[in-house]
């Protein structure tokens, strides 16, 4: 039974600079080795593997036997496992986090979070991300409860004692029903209509929203978690509710929503911020994604112009 010597990550990453620069002799000006300390690495490789695994003969150029090439796949993923996991380490003895948990409300524009999260996996590379997305006072208790080091959320957050708040952009709220809704089929809708037909609202069921109503207009309610359901169920014409913009303006466009212009409800500005708690400051890279959610939320409403609705 044949058993192969264990290689170490020197001998691996001078076969990888042979592949790479195309000779012994290249690839010991890049690691700034002699040709003959290449040379002697590679023969103990082959040795400890009892595979061989460049042909060096009748050509100038060493190529790949079907073994290296077989090999060359997993070198080059145990070559950067090793990089990826020295660059960790480095983070952390630099203070950097080795995970961030981020709680955003279910109203931040998606291409706005994806922005932001593109970036940061490009700025941060070896930390992990866990990202929990809810509604309403429910962010501002992740954060509470260390469930979350930061979080982006809406108006809630603002004077809970022990979170520090920072302004993050906004979002405009407009009401909304399907086309065949009977408020959907009114170009004038007269004070007070709205109370006769069912309201879907946006809920959560944490401790800083228990007992309270915001934007509530109807006493016919149907309570909802997710806003992605509330969505569906406007489209569904089962009632009418305030919708972010930027998630229903497609709907606007083909048809299946329609704004509604309700003189007692015309809707308004939803605005968010990024908040932490005051005896936990977020480390480097969880004050990076709040950096970024600031500045991009403030350009965002430079683009549009907004105020108060």
């Amino acid at each position: 039974m044949n058993n192969p010597g264990m290689p170490t990550l020197d001998q691996l990453r001078l076969f990888l600079a042979i592949v790479d620069t195309g000779s012994f002799a290249a690839a010991g000006r890049r690691l700034n080795r002699a040709v003959s300390v290449v040379s002697y690495g590679i023969a103990n490789l082959e040795a400890q593997l009892g595979l061989s695994l460049f042909d060096r003969e009748g050509t100038r150029k060493p190529q790949l036997t079907v073994a290296g090439r077989a090999l060359l796949s997993d070198v080059r993923h145990i070559s950067h496992g090793i990089d990826g996991l020295r660059a960790k380490v480095k983070g952390l003895l630099d203070g950097l986090e080795a995970e961030v948990d981020i709680a955003v409300d279910v109203m931040l524009p998606t291409d706005r979070l994806g922005k932001v999260l593109r970036a940061f996996a490009a700025e941060y590379p070896t930390v992990q991300l866990r990202l929990h997305a809810e509604a309403l006072g429910a962010i501002t208790a992740m954060v509470l409860d260390r469930r979350a080091i930061i979080g982006i959320s809406g108006p809630l957050a603002a004077g809970v004692e022990g979170v520090e708040c920072i302004a993050a952009g906004s979002v405009p709220m407009v009401p909304v029903a399907a086309p065949d809704h009977p408020l959907g089929r009114m170009d004038r809708i007269p004070p007070g209509a709205g109370r006769d037909h069912i309201q879907l609202v946006l809920t959560d069921r944490s401790r800083f929203t228990e007992g309270q109503d915001y934007s509530v207009m109807s006493p016919k309610t149907w309570r909802l978690a997710d806003l992605g359901a509330k969505h569906a169920l406007l489209r569904e014409g089962i009632g009418w509710g305030n919708m972010p913009l930027p998630m229903i303006e497609p709907d606007l466009v083909a048809g299946t929503l329609v704004r509604l212009s309700m003189p007692d409800h015309p809707g308004g500005i939803y605005r968010f911020a990024g908040i932490w708690r005051r005896d936990a400051p977020p480390g480097p890279a969880a004050s990076w994604l709040l950096e970024q959610f600031v500045a991009l939320g403030q350009k965002d409403m430079e683009l549009e112009g907004m105020g108060d609705v």
